[in-house]
């Protein structure tokens, strides 16, 4: 992959997405990592998928909800 392409995917990324990094308690990284992928889901997916559930919210609000708030 060359440097440009990892650029226009950064900007990209950046335009689009809100990033948000999370504490956990010492040694409790491996357990939530070990969850999600029992689960089928990455780290990220499941902490979405528990605000989605938490704001009773379906996935394609969840998603579209911020399209619209940009408009």
């Amino acid at each position: 992959m060359s440097k440009t392409s990892s650029a226009v995917k950064n900007r990209y990324n950046e335009q689009v997405y809100d990033r948000l990094a999370i504490v956990l308690p010492k040694g409790r990284k491996e357990a939530v990592e070990a969850f999600a992928e029992s689960h089928g889901l990455s780290v990220n997916g499941l902490v979405n998928l528990l605000l989605r559930d938490a704001l009773g919210v379906s996935a394609e609000e969840w998603k579209n909800q911020a399209e619209a708030e940009e408009r």
